[in-house]
């Protein structure tokens, strides 16, 4: 069982005296269903699972009236060896974007003090509207809005893959000494470590690419996985998404190698397709940000508190929420290179990705500061309440006339650099080495 920080929040909830039901949101295969499971089965001493996918009969519990009271003497009917105790209980209804009467039910299951109710299914089933079933299509309503807790999952930070590669916690903590002081790695850790870190850009965060890879330290099968996984997003485009939309968010998804292989990253809807723009595929972009299969990162007319307030409508960047699926998208070889250190061309692009991928996934939203195709500042975000700007370089040489130039004008307080080289400080920009991003 790999270790998740996600169930530090789900104890949180659950000791929450004033908690509603949770709703764990995030992309398939990122490992929600199997740490509920764990969780639960851990902190309670009486356990009920309903997935609608496996078991289409669970949806007529949610028939009938939604009153708690009788939505419960149902779950008796199905579940007569099961006792439900108050405060002891946890009914998790998984894939509940299948039962649609379900997420309206959580309304008033929220309002039973009795009994914790945790959900979790694909976020497209919930916010695209509709879908068949063997039973009858479906409007997919809305989350009761004031009734549910929501916390988001993702596949496996750095972090977390060094725990499942049994890096200690206590030796973690001595790396973010050095971090924290801004002082030199010793050699053979730093070497270490981004020998781990090469590893997780190929292997990434999809836990079953992780636990077959710690197994078997087989990248051919850790491939395969992830060439699977990429298949279940084709088959998700095309089971959520409707009409001629399915072509069109299946194209964006398949571009982003070569949105990223570019010198100036935005996102061009001509790479897509050529003579098109906004107006065509707008809306595909939308739908894979909601699918957690990708994130977005805006560009900022002006470097300046509030961020979010200075965003330049239409102008952004996509990278892959899990880096090792992006690389599983090049071709065969490329895995070796990275490994090997020995990539010339695409390196770049794979390291800003991986920089947005731990971002994204420390729940920091991601901007950039771009001017005519001249001028770059890879991220700019909000660190200990100052303005930073940070440049990921694929390789030793750091400099960078960017950053100089930004620092110290607008809101722009601090400049860092990530790169393959140990920490070091030179005219008041930070180098670290690219591993030490999970510390932002």
């Amino acid at each position: 069982m790999l270790k998740r920080k996600i169930v530090n929040d789900l104890l949180a909830w659950k000791n929450d005296p004033e908690k509603l039901c949770l709703m764990v949101n995030g992309a398939r295969q990122v490992g929600k269903s199997t740490t509920i499971q764990e969780f639960c089965k851990e902190q309670y001493t009486h356990f009920i699972e309903m997935n609608f996918i496996e078991n289409e009969e669970y949806m007529q519990i949610f028939d009938g009236s939604l009153d708690k009271n009788t939505i419960l003497k149902q779950i008796t009917l199905f579940f007569p060896e099961v006792e439900l105790v108050s405060n002891e209980t946890a009914i998790f209804l998984d894939e509940i974007q299948h039962c649609p009467r379900a997420i309206t039910a959580l309304k008033f299951l929220a309002k039973d003090e009795r009994f914790d109710v945790i959900t979790s299914g694909s976020l497209l089933g919930i916010l695209y509207k509709s879908r068949t079933t063997k039973r009858k299509e479906h409007d997919i309503p809305s989350v009761p809005v004031g009734f549910v807790n929501h916390i988001e999952m993702h596949s496996l930070d750095f972090e977390e893959f060094l725990w499942a590669n049994k890096i200690k916690p206590e030796t973690i903590d001595s790396i973010k000494e050095y971090y924290l002081e801004k002082k030199p790695v010793p050699p053979a850790m730093h070497s270490k470590l981004m020998e781990l870190f090469r590893e997780y850009i190929v292997v990434g965060g999809m836990p079953r690419v992780v636990q077959n890879f710690v197994i078997s330290h087989n990248f051919g099968s850790v491939i395969k996985i992830q060439r699977d996984i990429i298949n279940d997003y084709k088959k998700d485009i095309t089971q959520y998404a409707e009409g001629n939309d399915k072509a069109k968010i299946r194209d964006c998804f398949l571009s982003i190698p070569n949105q990223l292989a570019k010198k100036y990253k935005k996102f061009q809807y001509s790479v897509v397709e050529k003579g098109e723009g906004a107006r065509k595929y707008a809306g595909s972009i939308r739908w894979l940000v909601d699918a957690g299969i990708v994130a977005r990162c805006d560009n900022l007319s002006i470097p300046e508190l509030p961020l979010a307030g200075n965003v330049k409508e239409g102008e952004f960047k996509i990278y892959m929420r899990d880096t090792g699926l992006l690389v599983a998208m090049l071709e065969d070889g490329s895995q070796k290179n990275i490994i090997n250190n020995d990539l010339k061309i695409y390196k770049g692009a794979i390291y800003e990705n991986i920089i947005a991928d731990i971002i994204t996934k420390s729940g920091k939203p991601l901007f950039y500061y771009a001017r005519d195709n001249k001028f770059e500042i890879d991220f700019i975000e909000r660190l200990s309440d100052i303005v930073v700007a940070i440049e990921v370089k694929s390789g030793d040489n750091t400099k960078s006339w960017s950053i100089k130039t930004i620092v110290g004008k607008y809101d722009v307080k601090k400049g860092i650099k990530f790169a393959t080289k140990n920490v070091c400080e030179t005219d008041g920009i930070l180098t670290l080495p690219l591993y030490m991003a999970m510390f932002l």
